[in-house]
């Protein structure tokens, strides 16, 4: 008997191409999971693919654009052909622009509802029957969908009214999901990150690029391994247990 707690389970992670998204999809390997990598970028799946099978786990590669319900369907299909059910679903694909109403153009804002709000729908109702299954079949008895929220989803800042739009959406979403599905024995969560290292600042305007970068500097940031430490501990817990929502901010952030 296998003493990894994902022994047997298929994990889906959306924006597994870089960051959180990879670091998450190594930590669910690791713990004896298959992972679904999906993102739009193929070369960058087929490198984090190869890291998982160098660490003796197995992965498969699903580029999609989820923001297109279609192709979301169609990478939890692939999933379902390919690994053969699908236990955890870990919504991360997301973007941050940051910038003032009056100086951001209006497809900055339309991009990130696409990607953070829109292409999560997507892929969760496509994702949600297959969960339910899951957590009546397997051994653990639970399935487990967490979405990749932010600290900035909790109070509003100058220069990042649309981002934290999606975000505090996003908590909204997850804790009406969490009642709904809590009879189905599928645990919801939400891990909200605080500052992370990662090339998401790479998306930013050259000035506000500079700005972010210096905030990370000005402290000990988080890495993303941190988040994939923390939905790794979500997703491993015995059915009794639930963590319904966990913020991790780095030790010296204020807001």
């Amino acid at each position: 008997m296998s003493d990894q707690p994902l022994d047997g389970a298929v994990a889906l992670v959306t924006g597994a191409s870089s960051g959180i998204g990879a670091a998450t999809a190594r930590r669910l390997a690791r713990e004896g999971a298959a992972v679904a990598l999906v993102a739009r970028r193929r070369d960058r799946l087929h490198r984090v693919a190869d890291d998982i099978a160098r660490l003796g786990g197995h992965a498969v590669e699903v580029a999609a654009d989820l923001t297109e319900p279609e192709r979301a369907e169609e990478a939890v299909q692939d999933t379902l052909d390919r690994l053969g059910r699908l236990d955890i679903l870990v919504n991360n694909a997301g973007i941050r622009l940051l910038g003032s109403a009056l100086h951001t153009a209006v497809e900055e804002w339309d991009r990130m509802v696409s990607l953070n709000v829109a292409a999560l729908l997507h892929i969760t109702h496509a994702a949600v029957p297959h969960l339910i299954y899951a957590a009546s079949t397997s051994p653990r008895q639970v399935a487990d969908l967490v979405n990749v929220g932010a600290a900035a989803g909790r109070g509003a800042r100058p220069e990042s009214s649309v981002f934290g739009l999606t975000k505090a959406g996003l908590n909204s979403f997850t804790e009406s999901l969490r009642q709904e599905l809590v009879v189905e024995r599928v645990r919801v969560s939400v891990v909200e990150p605080g500052t992370v290292d990662t090339e998401l600042v790479d998306h930013l305007n050259e000035i506000t690029r500079a700005a972010a970068r210096r905030r990370v500097a000005a402290m000990e940031a988080l890495r993303a391994d941190d988040i994939a430490d923390a939905i790794g501990y979500i997703v491993t817990r015995d059915r009794r247990v639930a963590v319904n929502q966990m913020l991790v901010r780095a030790g010296d952030e204020i807001l």
